[in-house]
């Protein structure tokens, strides 16, 4: 059966993106592709520190919604939301791609990891993607398509990742449960899971150069992958092109998770 698919291929779907903070952003790469296929954009801030750096990247993409969200912060959530929901409606596509650990239980090793620390990360990294699912689920009113941003140190152990590890492969496990729960209404949900680049967020991982390096020379294509490889994929994954996958990690790595 032939697909009726529109051209550009996601034009007219609406699409929030979390987790912009600079150009280097996984989460801008992803924004864009969604942009360059057709899609209508919402796109959020953490803090007053980060709007300067992120709105002229939403101007750019032509965003249509532009709002603070600190997921921490009770209410910005369901502001989002409601925002969404008064503007556009409906939701095609929802993709989270934000972590945070405080820097003394990141870089301490997870035997040194306080509980406080765990749940903070946890709760910022994992549960916050759970929040926005139930809220995107009901104005996902055609199906959709939700994403989350992994890492390979969710199923390996990946030196100096520490309780990222046990806190991505929960978030793993949380976007399997959700394609169940989720696939009766049409909506797919999917880990994404890159291989290094230079983020923000990388910065805070102790020797992340020498984990570049190694990703580059294990790669049997290798060289690195960049924010616009995984945007591409998030994009075709948001495609009637992709009705039938739920529930995958996908690995935009060149190849590096195959290595032994």
């Amino acid at each position: 059966m032939a697909l009726d698919i529109p051209r550009p291929v996601l034009k007219g779907a609406k699409a929030l993106v979390v987790g912009i903070a600079n150009e280097h952003s996984i989460a801008y790469g992803c924004a864009k592709a969604f942009r360059e296929l057709g899609a209508d954009l919402a796109i959020t801030y953490v803090n007053e520190k980060t709007k300067g750096y992120v709105e002229p990247l939403a101007k750019e993409l032509g965003a249509s919604i532009f709002m603070p969200l600190d997921v921490s912060k009770p209410g910005e959530l369901e502001a989002v939301f409601a925002r969404i929901t008064k503007d556009w409606g409906r939701l095609d596509i929802a993709l989270h791609s934000i972590a945070f650990a405080p820097k003394s239980d990141l870089q301490g090793g997870l035997l040194k990891c306080s509980a406080e620390g765990f749940k903070v990360a946890m709760d910022v990294s994992c549960h916050s993607f759970v929040r926005i699912a139930k809220l995107a689920a009901p104005l996902m009113i055609d199906g959709g398509t939700l994403f989350a941003m992994s890492y390979y140190g969710a199923n390996k152990v990946v030196p100096n990742y520490n309780v990222m590890g046990p806190v991505k492969a929960a978030l793993e496990a949380c976007c399997r449960y959700l394609a169940y729960e989720l696939g009766s209404k049409g909506i797919r949900v999917h880990a994404i899971s890159p291989g290094p680049l230079k983020t923000r967020a990388a910065g805070g991982l102790k020797d992340f150069d020498l984990m570049l390096n190694s990703a580059a020379q294990r790669s049997p294509l290798g060289e690195l992958v960049d924010i616009m490889d995984v945007g591409f994929t998030c994009a075709y994954l948001a495609t009637p092109y992709a009705r039938r996958l739920s529930g995958e990690t996908l690995y935009v790595d060149g190849g590096v998770n195959i290595m032994a």
